[in-house]
């Protein structure tokens, strides 16, 4: 494994990051206070080839590989300023693009993927519900066959992008006897007069620029073309989109890390007390010497994990690690920038408080914490 970057995957990483900061970054504040998602933000990133990263050319995208499709993540990450949008790009990438591209049919590939990569269309991805978020086998949506389709109701929760998504990847029970492994199906259903509605939508306590809801089945027909990756095949198409999810939009958190890194070394340079920068007291100094080594050794994993995906049949393990280590190195690299700001920390305008409030999902959602050590464990044959 050769992590050294080549020239294209620095010009990448420069690239997005001047893209970010100057496009994404106005009034980001505001935004969060109200909560504000904007499609024009959507479509700007869409135009720069943000969604479609890891994508073939052939439908829209700009067929990167795994790897140097999370530098570009990691850099998104450290460059824009908003943690909900970053988010809603990643859930939108990982859990619905990729899984068409893996598992679609020819014509769903082209139906749907140019508009997903270009920014035209938003994706959101239905699994949890409102009596099953971990416990997947605890699903109760339903899909009765009808004719040649299939007619879909049940509810879904917690759905990144929800409010303002134009199609939903959307598992349902095809086959209750046979349980999650084989009796689940994926289907592609589109918004719209006879597809999904939303429900109700969620206040956050943080990623307030990435909107939540439910999506509502109400009988919705689906015809055969809608079913992604063949009946009984939806535990297939979700694990896999999971796995892609734990690494894509776990790297853009790396680059949150190391930018809150560099903002706490910049503050402890500045900021004096007892006659001396507080950089040179051993309690700072250290702990932002811990910073930089979870900094390191997150993007080692992430990108160990990406290197893989395109070389190993099952990579799940490595995710669910990355994951992991991820997800609770980022909140500790929040909640150690705020304790070095102080009370400036803990104020809105200097735009920390925001990162540890966006960065706390993150041991939930693609998987608590909780199941990740589950996955390992697994692997590891307990």
């Amino acid at each position: 494994m050769d992590f050294a970057f080549s020239e294209d995957q620095k010009s990448l990483r420069t690239w997005v990051i001047g893209f970010a900061q100057k496009e994404l970054n106005e009034n980001v504040p505001q935004r969060d206070r109200d909560q504000t998602f904007l499609r024009e933000l959507w479509k700007k990133c869409g135009n720069a080839g943000i969604q479609g990263l890891p994508i073939p050319e052939e439908y829209g995208g700009s067929g990167l590989d795994p790897l140097s499709t999370v530098i570009a993540l990691e850099a998104l990450g450290y460059g824009c300023h908003d943690g909900g949008l970053v988010f809603s790009i990643g859930a939108h990438m990982f859990s619905c693009m990729v899984p068409i591209w893996k598992f679609g049919t020819e014509e769903q590939k082209r139906r749907y993927l140019p508009g997903l990569c270009d920014g035209t269309l938003i994706a959101v991805h239905g699994m949890s519900e409102p009596g099953s978020g971990s416990d997947a086998f605890a699903m109760r949506t339903r899909a009765e066959p009808d004719g040649q389709g299939f007619r879909l109701n049940g509810t879904k929760t917690f759905a990144s992008n929800g409010p303002v998504a134009d199609l939903a990847l959307v598992f349902a029970l095809t086959d209750p006897d046979q349980g999650y492994y084989g009796g689940v199906t994926a289907f592609l259903v589109e918004k719209g007069p006879g597809g999904f509605r939303v429900g109700q939508k969620f206040e956050k306590m943080g990623l307030r620029t990435s909107p939540m809801s439910e999506l509502v089945l109400e009988d919705v027909y689906v015809g055969p073309e809608a079913v992604l990756g063949g009946v009984g095949g939806g535990a297939t198409v979700f694990g896999h989109g999971m796995d892609w999810e734990r690494i894509g939009i776990f790297a853009s958190h790396v680059g949150t890390m190391e930018r809150l890194l560099e903002r706490a070394i910049g503050y402890a340079r500045e900021r004096s007390q007892y006659g001396q920068r507080i950089g040179k007291f051993q309690a700072i100094s250290h702990r932002i010497a811990d910073m930089k080594v979870q900094l390191e050794a997150a993007r080692l994993l992430i990108y160990r994990a990406a290197w893989q995906l395109d070389r190993e049949r099952h990579v799940s393990m490595d995710a669910s690690i990355a994951k992991l280590f991820v997800s609770e190195s980022l909140i500790k690299a929040a909640l150690d920038t705020i304790q070095i700001f102080g009370g400036y920390g803990y104020m809105v305008e200097y735009e920390v408080e925001r990162a540890l409030r966006d960065a706390l999902a993150s041991t939930i959602y693609s998987g608590t914490s909780e199941i990740q050590r589950n996955i390992i464990a697994r692997w590891l044959g307990l």
